[in-house]
């Protein structure tokens, strides 16, 4: 699934608030931490059983509301961190909508059975030669 910003942000509501930091003065006056929040299930670009993949995937990214929550306060413009915000947003969308690859089983070769019984059987006879007869 290939996402795009401009898809997203027309379901992204964002949260502003004043941010602590570098900054100077301006940190007082300028709400620049962004807290972006986007809800899954009222979704239209992700299909139910993609609902229920990220539902399960981002469970600890929810907030009380149900809306998958991303926070930003790193630069010192709204724009900025509201960009990185939405960044962050497809970035985590995208890991958890990839599907692992299935392991498929692989068995030890002949070669590789005969090689290693091989090697026991010569560590075993190294051992047999250093025991010392009491008779």
């Amino acid at each position: 699934m290939n996402l795009n910003k401009s898809d997203l942000q027309k379901e992204i509501t964002y949260k502003t608030s004043r941010s602590g930091g570098k900054g100077g003065q301006n940190v007082n006056k300028v709400s620049s931490k962004v807290e972006l929040l986007f809800n899954v299930d009222s979704s239209v670009l992700f299909t139910e059983e993609e609902k229920l993949l990220l539902k399960d995937k981002l469970q600890n990214r929810f907030n009380k509301g149900g809306f998958v929550q991303v926070i930003c306060d790193e630069e010192r413009s709204q724009y900025l961190n509201k960009e990185k915000a939405i960044e962050r947003l497809i970035l985590l969308l995208t890991r958890a909508l990839q599907k692992p690859n299935v392991r498929k089983p692989t068995k030890v070769s002949k070669a590789a059975k005969v090689a290693r019984l091989d090697d026991k059987k010569k560590h075993s006879a190294r051992k047999e030669n250093r025991k010392v007869d009491f008779d």
